[in-house]
């Protein structure tokens, strides 16, 4: 299977980075062809621009040349895995803003064709979604919240895939509480998650 791994966390030295090393060897070691692209290792801006704001339904192949190499990479995925921290109940600006600037329109969907109607998804290679998160609520708080970050990626984002895209969510609750021996436990879990894929 085709796999891509996008990873958003800027220390080197956290767990999430542990995690997306670990995501990639995981999926290596079963066969999979791995492709990854880490936003903060690269430097990736996340500012969506009033020109590309402009130009976002009107030019999108002027915006689809501009983010060629990733475009590439996500138009051939059949799983994509998503690494990264959950900050205030939702995924890092650098990865919202990497869905906002990459993601266009032709490319992952084609917009409604009138008021009301729903757009037209485009991904539908993609039969796999991973998310590997973490986080510092506990698990009750974002229950109670309607846990509105878990909706975005595995309704919203989702619908984009394939209709029976398989999805897995993977996340360890309250991070400022948790010992070594909780995170050891999560990496376990990540990788034979990661080896039934």
């Amino acid at each position: 299977m085709q796999v891509l791994i996008v990873h958003a966390h800027p220390n080197p030295q956290s767990l999430s980075c542990a995690l997306f090393r670990l995501a990639q060897e995981t999926l290596r070691n079963r066969g999979h062809a791995v492709d990854t692209i880490d936003l903060y290792a690269e430097g990736f801006d996340p500012v969506l621009s009033l020109e590309e704001k402009s130009a976002y339904l009107e030019c999108p192949d002027w915006l689809i040349q501009r983010f060629e190499t990733h475009i590439a990479l996500i138009s051939r995925a059949e799983h994509i895995v998503l690494v990264y921290p959950t900050w205030w109940w939702g995924p890092p600006a650098i990865l919202k803003g990497w869905l906002e600037r990459v993601w266009l329109p032709k490319i992952t969907f084609k917009p409604a064709a009138r008021k009301g109607a729903r757009l037209v998804p485009q991904m539908q290679h993609v039969r796999h979604l991973t998310v590997i998160t973490h986080g510092g609520s506990p698990w009750w708080w974002l229950k109670f919240m309607g846990d509105p970050h878990r909706s975005m990626m595995t309704r919203g984002m989702a619908m984009l895939f394939h209709p029976r895209c398989r999805k897995t969510w993977l996340q360890l609750h309250d991070m400022n509480n948790v010992t070594r021996q909780d995170c050891e436990r999560f990496m376990q879990k990540v990788q034979r998650a990661l080896d039934r894929a």
